[in-house]
This record gives structure tokens, sequence and C-alpha cells, in this order.
């Protein structure tokens, strides 16, 4: 019978914190010297790569997880983090300060580095903990994984396999020249407005289930895949994207034939072929 080791899944909890909040604050030391904060993107992944190993470390030593859902939970995470850090680490290189950041902080109160801090730094390991409730909630279920594992495996390689070719089609899109000022509207891009959005969702959802063999681990976990979701649809990710993208010309054709999130077949009538940005 699965259970929950609630005392030691406390410790890890406060340890994590504290792990989720060094990666942020040496990252906020190197943006310093950098003079660019844009840095703090590829810390994103980074920091679940940290909490997932934390989490593996100390639940290592406690007595009755499961060792299987424990290697599976933090290699999973460790993937897909990695991933994504070494992407964005690589979209970013040569690149100056992120526009999102500069704004920001041409409005900042006060000394603009330490609105940084807090606006951006400390809220992004405030996520890094909260929505890796899943993988730390997992390490200590015991009981061998059953279905809802299996489901959760599932999941998650659909979501990072529309994650990972997502954003390689758009990287080669753009490393055309001859796709200077068009909108991608091809390979996956044609069915999904954001497939990368959509596998991180289908990710963070497919690490939920993870942790659902166990009803207490589910409860305590179930916050995080919602936080997921409505940063990727409604906070800072499809809806600021589009807000910025929706005066380009070809963008509203786009967006009538394509799905807004969830791939669908393209509709018809909305208009075709690449559209010519200023």
């Amino acid at each position: 019978m699965n259970g929950f080791l609630w005392g030691a899944f406390a410790v890890n909890l406060a340890v994590a914190a504290g792990a989720a909040l060094a990666v942020m604050l040496v990252t906020f030391a190197a943006a310093r010297s950098r003079g660019v904060h844009r840095i703090v993107d590829v810390a994103w992944g980074i920091g679940f790569c940290v909490v997932a190993s934390v989490s593996y470390g100390l639940s290592g030593a406690a007595d009755g997880p499961d060792a299987g859902r424990r290697a599976l939970v933090v290699v999973l995470t460790l993937l897909w983090g990695l991933r994504l850090a070494g992407h964005i680490a690589r979209r970013g290189r040569g690149h100056g300060e992120d526009p999102r950041y500069a704004r920001m902080l041409a409005r900042a109160p006060g000394n603009p580095a330490w609105y940084a801090l807090r606006k951006i730094y400390l809220l992004q390991g405030a996520l890094v903990w909260l929505v890796s409730l899943p993988v730390q909630a997992a390490c200590y279920v015991t009981g061998e994984p059953g279905p809802l594992t299996l489901a959760g495996v599932a999941l998650w390689l659909l979501g990072f396999g529309c994650e990972a070719v997502g954003d390689h089609q758009l990287a080669r899109f753009k490393a055309d020249p001859a796709n200077k000022g068009r909108i991608m509207d091809r390979g996956l891009w044609a069915w999904t407005r954001h497939p990368n959005y959509f596998g991180d969702f289908c990710v963070w959802w497919g690490l939920y289930l993870l942790a659902c063999e166990q009803w207490q681990a589910a409860a305590v976990a179930a916050v995080a895949p919602l936080v997921m979701t409505a940063l990727l649809t409604v906070g800072s990710g499809k809806r600021l994207l589009e807000a910025h993208m929706a005066d380009r010309p070809g963008f509203a054709a786009y967006r009538a034939r394509t799905s807004g999130f969830f791939p669908l077949p393209p509709r018809k009538g909305g208009g075709g072929g690449l559209r010519r940005l200023p």
C-alpha cells in the first residue's frame, strides 16, 4: 500500500526553499556583475534541477520512499530543466537586456537593482519552489509505481517532445535570413500558436501524476500544475506574448486559423501563408 512520509517531506520543503533562494541569489549577483538580467530565465530551469536533486538526496535518507519513483521524477525534471536552460542560453547569446526586464526596471521606484531582486529573482525563486511541489512530494511516496505513474510518464513525453520540437523549429526558422520579418506558422506552429507552452503544460501535469499514486501527496501538490497552467495561459506566457504580437501584420490571420493552446488542425478561412512583419 502506498503511503506518504509527511515529516521527511516537511523538512524537504524547507531545504528546497533554501536551495531555490540560493540559485536566484547567485544568479542575481551574476546579473549585476554582467549588467544583464535576462540570465534569470536560464536560472529558471536550473532552479528546478537543483530542487529535484536536493529532494532526491534528502529522500534517500528517509525510510520507505520508492527508489524507482524517486529516480524517475528526478531524471525527468533534470532532462526538462537542463534542456530548457540550454535552449534559453543559446537563444540569448550575443543579445543585450531582455526588453521585458528593461521596461520593468525603467519604471522601477527607487534602486532598480533591489527592485529587480524583489520583483524578478525572489518571485521566480518562490515560483520554482511552488511549481516543483509534485517533484518534491513524489520523492516521499512509498509503494510501487502504478498506472498513474505510467500515465504521467506518457504525458511528460508528449510535453517534452512538443516543447523541444517547437523550440527547434522556431530556432531554425529564425536562423534563415529569408524568414526575416515573417510569422512562423510551420510544423507544430501550424497546429498551435504556442507548442512550447503547451509542452510545458503537459510536462508539469505529467510530473504531478507521478505524485498521485498516494492521495495525500496528490492533494499537497495539486496547486503546482494549476499555477503553471495559469502562468502559461493568462500570466507571463501566452497572454503577454500575444499582446506584443497583436498589431503585427499577418498575426490576426494566423490567430484566426491556429489554435491558441491545444494542438488542433488549422482552421479553414483564416488566411494562409507566411506574412511579412515590419
